[in-house]
């Protein structure tokens, strides 16, 4: 149960981060359908792109999957060269999901019913 109208993403969503080369993919799935809206209002390309700055990103799409309440990002130059040219710990990008999940999301606006 959410207490606060402005809460972190992971308590209303789980992710799923993936990689090719020097792209990096993260899907968003939420736990419940209420939050769609305001998610999709707060979670845009352009706000992911700059939370992902310091990895480099020069580009993020934002794909919206509505019939299961998830979206993917897909992240353009934010894996420093990408699994055989990097030398970060996580060259994959996995840990980077939960990175995402630190965004705050504002749902003051989210009925209860």
């Amino acid at each position: 149960m959410v207490a606060s109208s402005i809460v972190p993403l992971y308590d209303i969503a789980h992710a799923r981060a993936g990689d090719k080369g020097n792209r990096l993919n993260i899907s968003v799935i939420l736990f419940d359908k209420k939050y769609w809206p305001a998610v999709c209002e707060q979670l845009t390309a352009e706000r992911v792109q700059q939370h992902f700055t310091f990895r480099g990103a020069v580009t993020t799409k934002r794909y919206l999957l509505p019939n299961l309440y998830a979206m993917n990002f897909v992240m353009d130059n934010a894996l420093e060269g990408g699994v055989n040219s990097s030398l970060n710990l996580d060259s994959h990008g996995k840990t980077l999901s939960f990175y995402l999940l630190e965004m705050l999301i504002d749902l003051s606006d989210v009925k209860t019913e």
